[in-house]
């Protein structure tokens, strides 16, 4: 195909600038509309993570609904209370900010 394409641009004399010029928007259009979303949403989650209290609502990865019982920063490690005398641990990585009591739903 890239030969085609290099066949064409020398028989009809045009240069390889305007298709450069539209390969580097396309990837612009690719940075700005999917990569730096994605990495800006990461940031908020790993400031959200590092911010964890106790009493926080919570969300597990694998979804389960919850609050804050304890931070272990050693272990890397949050007790999430999930019902009366019902704790469990999860990693802080899957920790996330329970969007349902906050009322911001998507």
């Amino acid at each position: 195909m890239f030969n085609s394409i290099l066949l064409q641009a020398a028989q009809g004399g045009q240069s390889m600038m305007p298709m450069l010029l539209m390969m580097v928007a396309i990837f612009a259009i690719m940075y700005f509309f999917m990569i730096r979303p994605q990495q800006k949403q990461r940031k908020e989650i790993q400031k959200f993570q590092n911010e964890l209290q106790e009493g926080t609502k919570v969300v597990t990865g694998g979804g389960i609904y919850g609050t804050v019982h304890k931070i272990d920063i050693q272990n890397g490690t949050v007790e999430v209370k999930i019902a009366k005398d019902v704790i469990i641990t999860v990693d802080k990585g899957y920790v996330f900010k329970d969007m349902a009591s906050t009322g911001l739903q998507k």
